[in-house]
C-alpha cells in the first residue's frame, strides 16, 4: 500500500490497524539537539485517546506512546524517530456481522473494490486509530515549532450539528470534553449529545485551528503553496468533507475592497485571508477551518449491499464515535504542526541568508 508516508523535509510514515497488535511510525527529518521525552508526546494523545468522555466511543485504550529510538540522553539526535502505541482494547467480534457486508458512507467497498479484499475489523488501516500516531509525530513538531519560532498552535470545535461558537478563550478549550473554546454553548452542546446517543445516530462538525506567532515567508509560491499543503494535510484526516482557509467560502460574497487585507505600517488590519497570500505566510494567524462528515457507523438501520452484490440490511455494532469531530481536534493541530514544520525546514534550507530591505510589519494593527 502507497501513501503512508507524509512531508518532504520533516517525514513521518506510519503502519497499522485499528484491530492490530500496535500502531508506529518513523519520524525522520528531526533536527538535533531537541530535548524530548514521551510525556511531551503523551499529552496530546492523552486528549485524542478514546474512551475519556461520555460523547466518545467507549473503546479503552491507553495510547501510551513509546520511544524506540532518535533520542539519547533526552536530547534527538537527528536520526530516525521510532514511534509505538500498543493496542490493548481490541473487540474484532463486534465486526464479525460486517464480514460480508459493506457499510454505508465508510471505506469497507472502496478499500475491497482497490485491493481485493480488506481488514473488516474497525476498518482496518482506514480507521482513524491510525491517527495516534500522527498525533505524537505532531507533539514533536509543536515542540520544535514553539521552541525554535515562537509558533502556537490552538484547535476547538467551532461547530457541532446547529450549534456554533460566539466566542472564542483558548483558556477554556482544554477545560471541556467538547473541545469547545465558548463557555457558554457546553449545556446546549451536553443536551444535544445526549439526545443524539438515545437515538444512535451521529452528526458533524467543524474544527478550527490557528497558529499564533507566525513568521513570514512560509510556503512556496506554486506547487507547494502553504495553503495547499494545509488542505491536503487536514483532508487527509478522516472523515473530512471540506477546508478552508481564512474566510473560505464566505469570499463568494464578498467585494474586493472587503476582502483585501490593507497593509499600514502598523500592521495589517484584517486577516480574511487566513494568514496566507500567494501561497506565502504574511506572519498574520493562520486560519484553518474544516467540516467532518457524521460518523458513518450508527445504529440505525439501513441498507447496503453483501460481498455479492446483493441488497441486504445493515445495523452497525461496536463503540463507535456519535461525534468524530471532537476527538478531531487534538489531530487537527497535529497536521497543522507537521505541514508547519516542513515548510520550516524547507526555508531554513534554502532562505534562510535571505536579507529583505522592507521592514516585517505586524500581523494585527493595534486598535
Amino acid at each position: 500500500m502507497a501513501g503512508n508516508t507524509f512531508g518532504k523535509f520533516f517525514t513521518v510514515s506510519t503502519f497499522g490497524e485499528s484491530h492490530g497488535i500496535a500502531l508506529g511510525g518513523v519520524v525522520d527529518g528531526c533536527p538535533p539537539g531537541l530535548a524530548l521525552c514521551e510525556e511531551d508526546l503523551q499529552v496530546d494523545l492523552d486528549r485524542r485517546k478514546p474512551g475519556t468522555s461520555r460523547y466518545t466511543t467507549a473503546r479503552r485504550e491507553d495510547d501510551e506512546v513509546q520511544i524506540l529510538s532518535g533520542v539519547f540522553e533526552g536530547k534527538t539526535t537527528g536520526t530516525s524517530i521510532g514511534l509505538l502505541i500498543k493496542n490493548k482494547d481490541q473487540r474484532s467480534q463486534d465486526y464479525s456481522n460486517i464480514a460480508n457486508r459493506f457499510r454505508p458512507g465508510h471505506a469497507d467497498y472502496t478499500y475491497q473494490q482497490k485491493y481485493g479484499m480488506r481488514d473488516y475489523r474497525g476498518g482496518g488501516r482506514s480507521s482513524a486509530r491510525e491517527t495516534a500516531i500522527r498525533v505524537a509525530a505532531g507533539g514533536i513538531a509543536k515542540k520544535f515549532l514553539k521552541q525554535v519560532y515562537g509558533i502556537e498552535i490552538h484547535g476547538f470545535l467551532s461547530q457541532l450539528g446547529p450549534i456554533g461558537i460566539d466566542s472564542v478563550d483558548y483558556d477554556v478549550i482544554n477545560t471541556n470534553p467538547f473541545f469547545c473554546p465558548d463557555e457558554s454553548k457546553l449545556d446546549a452542546l451536553d443536551e444535544y449529545m445526549r439526545d443524539l446517543k438515545k437515538s444512535g445516530d451521529s452528526i458533524g462538525a467543524k474544527v478550527s485551528v490557528v497558529a499564533t506567532n507566525m513568521p513570514v515567508g512560509l510556503g512556496e509560491p506554486v506547487f507547494d503553496r502553504l495553503d495547499a499543503d494545509i488542505a491536503g494535510a487536514m483532508m487527509g484526516i478522516n472523515a473530512v468533507k471540506g477546508v478552508e482557509v481564512g474566510d473560505g467560502f464566505d469570499v463568494i460574497t464578498q467585494k474586493g475592497s472587503e476582502h483585501r487585507d490593507t497593509l499600514t505600517p502598523e500592521g495589517f488590519t484584517s486577516n480574511h485571508s487566513g494568514g496566507v497570500l500567494g501561497g506565502i505566510s504574511t506572519g498574520q494567524d493562520l486560519v484553518v477551518h474544516m467540516a467532518l462528515k457524521p460518523t458513518s457507523s450508527i445504529s440505525v438501520p439501513g441498507k447496503t449491499i453483501d460481498t455479492d452484490g446483493n441488497a441486504i440490511d445493515i445495523v452497525t455494532k461496536g463503540r463507535h464515535d456519535p461525534c468524530v469531530g471532537i476527538r478531531a481536534v487534538p489531530i487537527a493541530e497535529a497536521m497543522l504542526a507537521l505541514v508547519l514544520m516542513d515548510h520550516c525546514l524547507r526555508h531554513r534550507a534554502q532562505n534562510a541568508d535571505v536579507l529583505s530591505q522592507t521592514p516585517v510589519i505586524p500581523g494585527n494593527a493595534a486598535k
